[in-house]
């Protein structure tokens, strides 16, 4: 590890600067090594390395991470590695760890680096004071200096001198944050979650305008991802921005004029439909280990056999889906849909356009509310799936209309709610996840036919299914007493008093 004090940057065009002028009457001689290598500056698409003010550089075969005060970590780099996991065990890969593991780690910036050295020679030819130095040269960006100076026993005066020159000459304490505004300056963050106020007396027609608005770049964002097929997220983020957005469409009830309403509901769940085989098949291939975890050792050929199929059938659904993407319809339609919530001319307002986004948002969430208390009142062990799926669903449009219209309601109270929902759909989103689960690696084994070591994967997909069954069943008395914290006394009160008696402030 070395310090931010030791490193110093500086704007390649200042090298003439550093390297021409004398210091204190001693020469400086600039000599580069033969030869260059490729870097990268590496992070995960929503930016995660650069939101928290570290830089990861890979430098021919050395992976450095650097902080915002220019402490750096060390260790050699691992070729073709683009994930965490994938790394070597080492200071960075330790330091990373909090990284989601779902998200590779892409170059958003690459070039070519070259090493040098400067040193200070006196009139007798012995070098007082020397810096080691790195030019990254980006392919689009500006190129940038890395000094590191070095001093030499004996002569402290010169090696003071030196770093006042390199100040002298533009030399800034490196950091991650500078590094990427000199050689990135025009790079603009992704936001998976864009953060978009909803006024409480706007109108709900502007309200919704505003979401659908502020979520359709988020889609379109990660369109180029996953017909790369960069990592799993891309179409994680690109399905959560629709939902979003056909939430809004079916939940601001009488906001858009009917007939509108449903065209506009029909053409995103055009949009969606083509990308749920592939999520699904990313969902089990994720959970490969959990599903290995669950049964014994023995079982885990047949299993392995299961996953090697499904990967097959991914690679199928992602090529079609990405053919799909590129299509001319697609790309006609999304572009559509954008300039029409973009310019907002050929909107058509509903008989509930003109309220106040903090009326209709006691109103909505009120009703939901209280549906959920009915569906939820008579839960018991022996409830139908069918029924927790309904209470689940519910749940989600509440959590959905909760999130929309949060900025309107005062916050610790409006967060306390959240988080027992939240609670409370961990259980049955877990509670349908089991459910689902079964049903279809069931119908994965009917559909087999004459597959080769048919009766290992049977035999290991039943296993599963055994297991998933039990957790089902323990996760339903977990959502009674999740409903019990969501629907208690205090929580009905406030809720009361947020939604439903005009207290919101």
């Amino acid at each position: 590890m070395t310090t931010g004090d030791d490193i110093y940057y500086l704007a390649a065009a200042r090298l003439g600067d550093l390297a021409e002028r004398d210091v204190q009457n001693l020469k400086p001689v600039l000599e580069w090594t033969e030869g260059s290598r490729p870097f990268a500056i590496r992070d995960c698409f929503d930016q995660s390395l650069r939101m928290s003010r570290r830089l990861l550089l890979e430098d021919g075969g050395l992976l450095e991470l650097i902080s915002a005060t220019g402490e750096a970590l060390r260790q050699p780099a691992t070729p073709q590695a683009r994930f965490v996991a994938e790394f070597a065990e080492g200071p960075v890969k330790a330091a990373l760890a909090g990284l989601s593991p779902l998200r590779a780690l892409l170059p958003i910036v690459s070039g070519m680096a070259r090493s040098g050295r400067l040193a200070l020679i006196d009139a007798e030819g012995k070098t007082r004071a020397r810096a080691e130095l790195r030019e990254l040269q980006p392919t689009d960006g500006n190129a940038v200096i890395l000094v590191t100076p070095q001093a030499l026993r004996g002569y402290d005066r010169a090696f003071h001198d030196l770093v006042a020159h390199i100040r002298d000459c533009g030399g800034t304490p490196l950091g991650a944050g500078n590094l990427y505004r000199m050689i990135d300056p025009a790079s603009i963050g992704y936001v998976a979650k864009p953060k978009i106020e909803v006024g409480r007396e706007e109108t709900a027609f502007d309200a919704a305008n505003d979401l659908i608005d502020g979520y359709l770049p988020v889609a379109r964002a990660n369109e180029q991802g996953i017909i790369a097929d960069l990592d799993t997220e891309f179409l994680h983020d690109y399905r959560v921005a629709l939902r979003k957005i056909r939430s809004v469409l079916s939940l601001f009830k009488g906001v858009y004029d009917p007939g509108q309403t449903a065209e506009l509901k029909a053409r995103f769940s055009a949009l969606m439909a083509p990308t749920g085989p592939l999520r699904d098949l990313d969902v089990y291939l994720l959970a490969q280990q959990d599903f290995c975890d669950l049964v014994p050792e023995r079982m885990h050929d047949g299993l392995d056999r299961v996953f090697a199929r499904l990967r097959d059938r991914r690679e199928e659904e992602q090529a079609r889906l990405a053919a799909h993407l590129r299509s001319k319809g697609y790309q006609k339609d999304i572009k559509a849909l954008s300039k029409l919530f973009s310019k907002r001319r050929k909107l058509l307002p509903g008989p509930n356009a003109s309220r106040a986004s903090f009326d209709l948002a006691c109103e909505l969430i009120w009703k939901r509310y209280r549906r959920i208390r009915r569906i939820a009142a008579d839960m018991t062990a022996d409830t139908p799936d069918e029924e927790v799926h309904r209470l689940r669903i519910e749940c989600k449009k509440l959590r959905y209309l909760m999130e929309f219209f949060g900025p309107v309601f005062p916050q610790d109270d409006f967060q306390n709610v959240l988080k027992r929902l939240k609670e409370l759909q961990d259980s049955l989103g877990l509670f349908n996840d089991y459910a689902v689960q079964q049903i279809r690696l069931q119908a994965f084994t009917e559909d087999l036919g004459d597959e080769p070591h048919k009766l290992d994967m049977a035999q290991s997909v039943g296993a599963v299914v055994i297991v998933l069954h039990q957790k089902q069943l323990a996760e339903r008395e977990k959502i009674v007493a999740a409903f019990t914290r969501f629907n208690s006394d205090r929580m009905q009160r406030t809720i009361r008093r947020l939604f439903h008696e005009g207290k919101g402030f």
